[in-house]
């Protein structure tokens, strides 16, 4: 008989079901794939289980008809699911062969995985479940502390391995800019009455009892909740001391893809989980800058600004700060179809 488990945040592998068919195991391991990032906390992914397979589908139902019209976020997010779904497939021991569409088709499906026995898991593969459930979006204001050049080298190297590309933000000249094209966007999408009312559908007070979307207590002060002002959203970009010399800054990095088809969507959100998990294995926090994908028109500026031929993604804030508490989040039976 499966075990329900209400919050999947408090998945533990104790509750693997080592006796139970090869199904019930597959759907027990979809508890931490659902751990993933999504936009507004939409949680826009569904699965099929059965026999030896696992497939992904996008939920349409929870599309952001205005900030993400094509659903480009929502692949990503989906790309961040199957992300954690495979870092838990290798800590209980499966290999598995990935088939991925021409298409995703009417029923937008975006993957299946057909699942064997595989070797033990290294210890990174160990280390990276373990950090599965401790990944969260930080909006909080990281601390003065730098992130070393040696742990955002190997998350280059994480999203290379993804097919993807992460320019880390550092000439000052380029972060002003960078910051200043952020602030823009997001000023542009609050113009839009249509993206307050989706935003509102989305946050929630902490009294909800809402399976997803952003608790006030999740907000901070952070590219959510940027109509606090200006000055609080320019204050996470770059903080800057009384004194020039102790000028600190979080790192601003931009995760890019040589095209722009729903497969580099997928496969951006493959190397943003896996860069999100290698950096809470260091206590490295990371929160997201999206405005300026999400306006065509600066999405091209951020083009220009980094000098590249190549399509940005996401805008990633990493540093280090206190911890905070998880988003809710629907259960397994809610996403299997």
């Amino acid at each position: 008989m499966k075990k329900v488990i209400s919050n999947p945040w408090n998945v533990s592998e104790r509750d693997f079901p080592a006796t139970g068919t090869l199904e019930e195991q597959l759907r027990f391991l979809l508890n931490y794939a659902i751990l993933a990032p999504s936009k507004h906390n939409t949680q826009p992914w569904l699965f099929k289980v059965y026999q030896d397979t696992i497939e992904l589908y996008t939920d349409q139902s929870r599309v952001l008809s205005m900030v993400d019209a094509e659903g480009r976020e929502m692949i990503m997010s989906c790309g961040a699911a199957l992300a954690n779904l495979r870092v838990a497939l290798r800590y209980f021991g499966f290999s598995w062969l990935m088939e991925v569409p021409s298409k995703p088709g009417e029923e937008q499906m975006l993957a299946r995985l057909i699942i064997e026995k595989g070797v033990e898991p290294t210890e990174e593969e160990r280390k990276l479940f373990f950090a599965i459930p401790q990944r969260r979006t930080n909006r909080r204001a990281f601390s003065n502390r730098p992130v070393p050049a040696g742990l955002l080298s190997r998350l280059e190297e994480v999203a290379g391995n993804a097919g993807t590309s992460l320019s880390v933000i550092e000439d000052e000249e380029q972060r002003a800019d960078l910051a200043n094209l952020i602030l823009a966007a997001d000023r542009r999408l609050w113009t839009s009455q249509q993206f307050r009312h989706e935003m509102a559908e989305w946050v929630h007070s902490n009294e909800s009892n809402s399976p997803d979307g952003i608790p006030e207590y999740a907000l901070g002060k952070a590219d959510t909740t940027s109509y606090l002002g200006p000055l609080i959203l320019r204050s996470l970009i770059d903080h800057t001391d009384k004194q020039p010399q102790t000028r600190t800054t979080p790192t601003l990095a931009v995760l890019s893809t040589v095209a722009d088809t729903w497969f580099d969507w997928l496969s951006a959100g493959l190397a943003l989980e896996n860069m999100l998990l290698l950096a809470r294995l260091k206590g490295v926090w990371a929160s997201f800058f999206s405005q300026p994908t999400e306006v065509p028109a600066m999405r091209q500026t951020l083009r220009t600004l980094l000098g590249r031929t190549d399509f940005p993604q996401i805008v990633l804030r990493l540093g280090y700060a206190t911890r905070v508490q998880p988003t809710p989040r629907r259960t397994v039976d809610d996403v299997v179809r």
